[in-house]
C-alpha cells in the first residue's frame, strides 16, 4: 500500500466450522486516524470480521493487511506488538484485579512503558486514576468499558478494534462510551468499531459499512448511510427496534 490505508480487509471468506462461511467476500478499509463503523443485522458477520483480523477464526480466502504487512491468520498477541489494540465485547476486564493491575496487563510484553502509558491513559480517563486501587469487578458497566479501552491503549496502538462497546449499557452510558471513542480517535488513533446501535454508530464515525450475510451491502460516510432511504428501510429501523435505540 502506498496510500494512507492502515488496514485493508480484502475479499475475506472466513468462518468457525469447516465449510461453513460467515464472511463471504467482505471488504473493509481504515485510513490513518479514521473512525470507521460496521453495522448490520444479527448474524451478518460483524464480530467475525474482528475475529478474522485477529486470527481467531479460519480464513478460507482473501487477505488482511496492516501497515502494508500481510497479517492474515496472525494471532492477537503478535498484532499487539505491531500496533493493533482490541477490546472484546464480553469478559473484557480481569474482575479480580485492580484497575491499575488491569492496565499493567495491557503492557505485560513491555512493562517498562507502564508509568508513561498509565499517565497518558488516565489523562484520557481521569476516573481510572480515581479508581486505580479498586477491583475492576466492582465497577459500573461504563467504568469497566473504560478499563478495557484503557488497557488496549497501553501499548500505544495505531489501530483500535472495538467489538460492540455499548452492549448492555444504559442509553446514558452508551453516549459516554461513544464520547470516549471520539476522544481516543481525536488523539490520532484509527478505530474500527463493530456496533449494534446502528444509528448512533453512524452519527459518530467518519465512514460506515453495512454487512449482510457476510458481505458488503452498503458503504459510505456516516451521514450518507444515515440518509440513504434503502439503509433506513432495510437496516436502521429494524436495528433500532432490536437495540431500543
Amino acid at each position: 500500500m502506498t496510500d494512507d490505508r492502515i488496514l485493508v480487509v480484502d475479499e475475506l471468506v472466513a468462518g468457525y466450522i469447516p465449510e461453513v462461511n460467515i464472511l463471504n467476500g467482505c471488504n473493509i478499509e481504515v485510513r490513518r486516524g479514521e473512525f470507521v463503523g460496521v453495522i448490520g443485522p444479527n448474524g451478518a458477520g460483524k464480530s467475525t470480521v474482528l475475529k478474522a483480523i485477529l486470527g481467531q477464526c479460519g480464513v478460507r480466502s482473501g487477505q488482511v493487511r496492516f501497515l502494508d504487512n500481510d497479517i492474515t491468520g496472525k494471532k492477537a498477541h503478535e498484532l499487539v506488538e505491531q500496533g493493533v489494540g482490541y477490546v472484546p465485547q464480553t469478559q473484557n476486564v480481569f474482575q479480580s484485579l485492580t484497575v491499575s493491575e488491569n492496565l499493567e496487563m495491557g503492557c505485560f510484553i513491555k512493562p517498562s512503558v507502564f508509568d508513561e502509558r498509565f499517565e497518558y491513559v488516565t489523562s484520557l480517563f481521569p476516573k481510572l486514576r480515581e479508581r486505580a486501587s479498586q477491583r475492576a469487578g466492582s465497577l459500573s458497566g461504563g467504568e469497566r468499558q473504560m478499563v478495557a479501552m484503557g488497557r488496549a491503549l497501553m501499548m500505544e496502538p495505531k489501530l483500535l478494534l472495538l467489538d460492540e462497546p455499548s452492549a448492555g449499557l444504559s442509553p446514558a452510558l452508551q453516549d459516554e462510551v461513544f464520547i470516549q471513542c471520539k476522544r481516543i480517535n481525536a488523539e490520532g488513533i484509527a478505530i474500527l468499531m463493530v456496533e449494534q446501535n446502528a444509528r448512533r454508530c453512524l452519527q459518530v464515525t467518519d465512514r460506515g459499512y453495512v454487512l449482510d450475510q457476510g458481505k458488503n451491502a452498503y458503504t459510505g460516510t456516516g451521514r450518507q448511510l444515515l440518509e440513504d432511504p434503502n439503509v433506513i428501510k432495510l437496516y436502521l429501523g429494524t436495528l433500532a427496534k432490536m437495540t431500543g435505540g
